[in-house]
């Protein structure tokens, strides 16, 4: 092998040799990239989302208006409930005709919206696994006794504890019990929302209940 054989061999190994390194740093970079098991669940509500537009329910307070599939209620009144670690809101809306209904929201993990709607002629007890109403049978899913505060014009104390036992049905459909204090159980009617259906106009200004 003469020299200028051997000087290109040498210059060719080289040549692969930096190669190699750089392919070998590319690779460890794009490791470092790719995200080490699941992504956390990103915020449904985050400020560049395009539901950021619609509002956030969990922020609902007394005094902001709410638009349901199309019509619009005023918030009179909220209940934050509490049972161990885990929280939701119940809040009265108040529509213009007078009507009145209930809107609750909570993580469960997901965000959960029900539109809920008192019907005092259901002479109904929770208890059963199943009942049987208009047709339609809900199973039981779950119960138990949190401690409340309310904000607003309620109509109940403005702090205590209640009962509830929930009831599924199909579809989108709910049956709730409540009973605060010792009041009696309260029947109401829920159907479950899709957050698109619902638009949020929180009040401005100080008087803004946090």
């Amino acid at each position: 092998m003469n020299g200028s054989v051997a000087y290109l061999v040498t210059a060719a190994g080289c040549l692969i040799g930096v190669a190699g390194i750089v392919i070998a740093v590319l690779a460890l970079r794009r490791s470092k990239k790719q995200p080490s098991g699941f992504a956390a669940p990103a915020d449904p509500f985050r400020d560049r989302d395009a539901d950021a537009l619609r509002g956030d329910p969990r922020k609902l307070n007394p005094g902001d208006i709410v638009e349901i599939r199309g019509t619009s209620y005023a918030v009179r009144g909220s209940v934050r409930l509490r049972e161990g670690s885990w929280t939701w809101s119940e809040h009265l809306l108040d529509d213009a005709g007078g009507g009145q209904l209930w809107l609750s929201v909570e993580e469960d993990p997901d965000l959960q919206l029900v539109l809920w709607t008192t019907d005092p002629s259901l002479a109904l007890t929770p208890g059963a696994p199943f009942i049987d109403l208009d047709g339609r049978r809900y199973t039981s899913n779950e119960s138990g006794h949190a401690l409340f505060t309310g904000v607003g014009t309620t109509g109940l104390d403005p702090s205590g504890a209640m009962r509830y036992h929930d009831y599924r049905g199909p579809g989108t459909v709910r049956l709730s019990f409540e009973a605060y204090g010792n009041a009696a159980w309260e029947v109401a009617r829920g159907d479950v929302l899709h957050r698109s259906e619902v638009m949020i106009y929180p009040q401005a200004g100080p008087g803004k209940v946090g």
